[in-house]
């Protein structure tokens, strides 16, 4: 888990859609995608419920995104 992935998560989050957060942290839709399949894969739990075009997360992605917005502040605050 890297604060990459962090970061993607929480702009997937703000945008409920993977083109349109892509789009915001300046990568592929793709890119965005895969990150976000591994930020899954590694922590073995379903973070988001793909919808066609729209996103939400899932129990688990929300609690993962509450999580990740602390840890990337701690971050930028260090």
């Amino acid at each position: 888990m890297t604060l990459v992935q962090l970061r993607h998560l929480i702009a997937l989050a703000d945008h409920a859609s993977f083109s349109k957060a892509a789009e915001a942290a300046h990568l592929s839709q793709p890119a965005l995608s895969r990150s976000i399949r591994a930020l899954e894969d590694e922590l073995r739990l379903p973070l988001v419920d793909r919808i066609g075009r729209r996103v939400e997360l899932t129990v688990h992605g929300r609690d993962a995104l509450e999580r990740a917005r602390q840890i990337v502040f701690d971050a930028d605050e260090l």
